[in-house]
């Protein structure tokens, strides 16, 4: 694959994903959640389909794990078949068009309710539904994130997709934590909300246009096939990879929780979600730049303790909210939010950062490895944090007004997490440190 020297091209072509995440962000934070009226005390009959129950809560609850462990299950196929790949138009534009077609037309289904109440076949339709959305989510952006690896080659240019990527990360939460609140609190009901912001999906044209790629011939295609089973046991062999792996996972459940019941805390806080959110999310170019200078500094193990204990703090306090009194409690939630703010935006820079990295360094040492497989074994771990924490722990947190106390178990997941990362072996905790 021809590499993409030019910085300004980088920057656009990190700039991809930012719709089909959003479309990702409106399914998993507001769509799951508006089947269920449980949780939900302003604007229920617009933050839900119909203002009632549409799904049998028990066992949509049960289908949601299982559609985050599945779509965490299905990165190691698909990442296998994508890799191997070979079509005249190249493999990873073509892996991208697979992913991306039934992907949209899941989203447009998951918004037509089989019936208008809580019914066993509501319930399967929707959970089927989110298994496919989520298959082809994932296609799309396991093949998306494996490029990274493949079009620069240097930790230069990696940072530098790492970083513009966990901006646009933040633009799209920015839209979807800001503007969809605004738009439901104004009479829109979260359906119609959702229609407006599908036509962002298509930055993902962008990689169609810009990736440069040539057909393998079968000659070449047999001598460099990788099996799946030696591509996966090759990763699964980078051990510093697998503690991180670990860790991540800790970190990503205190993470999907907030992230998946936001909407609800602010509900019962009786807050103003769409004034207090932007604050957590538009100083993060500043706060990307902050972070960056401490790992350029102190390396990446250092980086991230930093952001887990200032997100572990903004959550903690956020939690004792109802202590506060009226009159002070926005400017409360502002500087919880401030706090949030320094965190946000290197959770996701380092989801980029640390496969693309550990993908080029074992590259090196083999070439039978596949970038793309490190992506797929990190959206396992990805997949099975955010199943449990959406769609157990948040679940039944809804159904038994355990809503208020979310922020604070936030907190406590990831100072296991920050524990954790005291360990982390030399090959991830000096990731980006620059030596004098």
């Amino acid at each position: 694959m021809k590499k993409i020297t030019k910085k300004g091209s980088l920057i656009l072509y990190a700039c991809s994903g930012l719709g089909v995440n959003m479309l990702n962000i409106i399914v998993g934070s507001y769509l799951c959640s508006a089947l269920l009226v449980g949780g939900f005390d302003a604007h229920v009959e617009h933050w839900t389909y119909l203002n009632r129950d549409l799904v049998v809560a028990g066992l949509w609850a049960v289908l949601i794990l299982a559609a985050k462990i599945i779509d965490g299950l299905i990165d190691l196929p698909l990442s296998h078949f994508v890799d191997n790949l070979n079509v005249k138009w190249g493999k990873r534009k073509t892996a991208i068009v697979m992913g991306y077609i039934p992907m949209i037309v899941a989203y447009l289904l998951l918004l037509i309710p089989i019936n208008t109440s809580a019914t066993l076949a509501n319930t399967i339709w929707f959970g089927a539904l989110l298994i496919v959305f989520y298959t082809a989510y994932t296609l799309t952006m396991i093949t998306y994130y494996a490029t990274f690896a493949e079009i620069t080659d240097d930790q230069k240019g990696i940072m530098l997709l790492s970083n513009t990527k966990s901006i646009c990360d933040v633009v799209y939460f920015s839209l979807g934590f800001a503007l969809v609140p605004a738009f439901v609190s104004m009479g829109m009901n979260i359906r119609a909300v959702a229609l407006i912001f599908l036509p962002l999906s298509l930055t993902m044209l962008i990689p169609l246009f810009t990736l440069k790629e040539k057909p393998t011939e079968a000659a070449e295609k047999k001598q460099n096939k990788v099996t799946f089973g030696k591509s996966l046991m090759f990763t699964l062999s980078d051990k510093p990879y697998i503690y991180w792996l670990c860790t991540l996972f800790v970190m990503n459940i205190g993470l999907q929780l907030f992230l998946s019941g936001i909407n609800e805390y602010f509900s019962t806080a009786n807050l103003d979600m769409p004034f207090i959110m932007p604050v957590c999310f538009v100083p993060v170019p500043l706060t990307i730049l902050l972070y960056n200078r401490i790992v350029q500094k102190k390396g990446l193990g250092f980086g991230y303790r930093y952001v887990l204990v200032m997100f572990s703090t903004g959550m903690a306090l956020m939690g004792l909210i109802k202590f506060i009194p009226s009159s002070i409690i926005y400017v409360y939630s502002i500087v919880c939010a401030l706090i949030i703010s320094f965190s946000i935006g290197a959770f996701f820079s380092v989801t980029y950062s640390v496969p693309s990295k550990r993908a080029a360094d074992r590259k090196e040492l083999n070439d039978d490895t596949a970038s793309s497989m490190y992506f797929a074994i990190q959206g396992l771990f990805e997949g099975a944090s955010a199943g449990l924490a959406s769609g157990v722990v948040l679940v039944f947190m809804k159904q038994n007004g355990y809503v208020s106390v979310m922020t604070v178990l936030v907190a406590v997941v990831c100072m296991i997490a920050f524990c954790m990362s005291f360990f982390f072996p030399k090959t991830i905790s000096q990731i980006g440190k620059i030596d004098k």
